[in-house]
């Protein structure tokens, strides 16, 4: 008998997003037989082919194209003739997600899991029926489950969305040219990320965001320095306000969008995104039948091992909500087997790990926020290392970026890293490790790194706040 033509399985998948695919795998491994359902063509769902690769690519072609870091650096300018084609500015995130997307497959296929395409809607808690785009529906048994379906973008009913002029956060990589003008509505990680790839691409950015803050849970200081750093690429930010009304209109020569706000303000831009909030990937699944409760936003209630009220389904990734990251996404799907089958090698996620915000330029952070040690009542300091100040910021000719640590004043313990500036998310894995183990500003003081590296900024933060605690300003010994 054919694999695809099996209808019992120990496990059955459904989404093969980051979250899907490594709960998939495991399973597999560990001798399970396994379905995982996917309703696209392409496998891997936001986390390849609408979300995090895609916007991350983008970024790095942003930068490359608009030679952000490189002007002034060296006495001949690089320069790329004529203005940037849509296909140039596609071309790398095109590739890198069809190369990730064949690895996906790939390791789907080398673990011995049953791929079946189509849409999965439970018929009770033990049965899904799969419909597929082009053929007959077919009927297939699970002894457990794992839903993995993601999130989609939320549409609110006053926004005419059109895939062409007025976009969401998955439509947005379709557009057949980079626009001069745009409208971002919502601050959050996704808006700040586009509005930075699009103002560095030297599109006209209106940021409208509903509240007073952007990205709150980041340290004051950095997320203020985000805004800065917007502002001074061009970027307008409407803070407080609300969308009243959007609506296609003629600009010039082209079409274009409309947007009135709250506040009274109209905007008139060739491009409108929308990217303030998203909503659980599980309409149609039908849940109801097999006893599934859901919370706020069509998100899936699980308990700390990632079951649902039902025992034998689970549910992980977006779909359950924050963190709602790839990377919390795929060790959840890897927990939620580890607990399933009692396997026991990986039976929680670590209650710490870093955010990385992949605007330009990148934010990360990883423990306690200053603001956060100030509301616990803790006697804290601060340092804080530039990176221009720093011998391969001077290499690199950077001008702006910090390193923020927060520490405690009698123990020197170090419970909170904060960056914005080139690498952030790479740089903040050793801010991971010493807020993780405790460490403190002398054992940071007494680390070697490589000379020039951007790992200095930790050594002249914990200088700087040597010199705090002690009221005497030094930068190094």
């Amino acid at each position: 008998m054919n694999a695809n033509d099996k209808t019992d399985f120990d496990l059955i998948v459904i989404g093969s997003g980051p979250a899907g695919e490594k709960a998939a795998v495991k399973a597999a491994y560990f001798g399970r037989s396994v379905a995982l359902i996917e309703k696209e063509r392409e496998v891997g769902g936001a986390g390849v082919n609408t979300g995090t690769l895609p916007s991350k690519t983008l970024k790095e072609t942003s930068i490359f194209f608009s030679g952000v870091y490189e002007k002034g650096l060296y006495k001949t300018e690089k320069v790329l003739k004529g203005e940037t084609r849509i296909e140039d500015f596609l071309y790398r995130q095109r590739l890198v997600q069809t190369e990730v997307e064949a690895e996906v497959r790939g390791n789907i296929g080398s673990h011995g899991v049953t791929l079946v395409q189509g849409f999965a809607t439970f018929e009770d808690p033990h049965h899904v029926r799969v419909q597929s785009k082009e053929g007959p529906s077919r009927l297939i048994r699970g002894e457990n489950f794992v839903i993995a379906t993601g999130s989609y973008p939320f549409h609110p009913e006053n926004i005419p969305f059109d895939r062409d002029c007025i976009h969401d956060s998955d439509t947005i990589l379709q557009i057949n040219r980079i626009p001069k003008s745009m409208v971002i509505v919502g601050a959050g990680v996704i808006g700040c990320e586009y509005a930075t790839i699009f103002a560095t691409m030297g599109t006209t950015v209106f940021l409208v965001n509903n509240s007073s803050k952007i990205l709150p849970f980041l340290d004051s200081e950095i997320s203020q320095a985000l805004i800065d750093e917007m502002r001074g690429d061009g970027v307008t930010i409407h803070f407080d306000s609300n969308i009243e009304k959007v609506e296609r209109i003629q600009c010039e020569d082209s079409d274009g969008v409309q947007t009135v706000l709250s506040t009274g303000t109209v905007l008139e831009t060739e491009m409108f995104l929308y990217a303030a909030g998203r909503n659980g990937g599980t309409n149609n699944l039908g849940l109801d039948k097999a006893g599934v409760a859901l919370g706020k936003r069509q998100a899936i209630l699980v308990d700390e091992n990632y079951r649902t009220n039902v025992p034998h389904i689970f549910a992980v990734g977006d779909v359950i909500g924050f963190p709602a990251l790839a990377a919390t996404g795929m060790d959840q799907g890897r927990v939620a087997i580890s607990h399933m089958y009692d396997i026991h090698d990986l039976d929680r996620l670590p209650k710490l790990f870093p955010y990385g915000i992949y605007t330009i330029p990148e934010v990360s952070m990883v423990g306690m926020t200053e603001e956060q040690a100030k509301d616990q009542k803790l006697d804290y300091v601060v340092g804080v290392a530039h990176h221009s100040l720093t011998h391969r910021g001077r290499i690199m000719g950077l001008q702006s970026g910090f390193l923020k640590i927060v520490f405690l004043k009698d123990s020197l313990t170090i419970i909170g890293c904060h960056l914005i500036g080139p690498l952030s998310s790479e740089i903040v894995h050793f801010g991971q490790t010493l807020v993780n183990d405790k460490k403190t500003v002398p054992d940071v003081i007494g680390t070697v790194f490589n000379y020039p590296t951007l790992h200095d900024l930790y050594k002249y933060a914990c200088y700087d706040g040597l010199g705090n605690l002690s009221g005497k300003k030094m930068r190094s010994f």
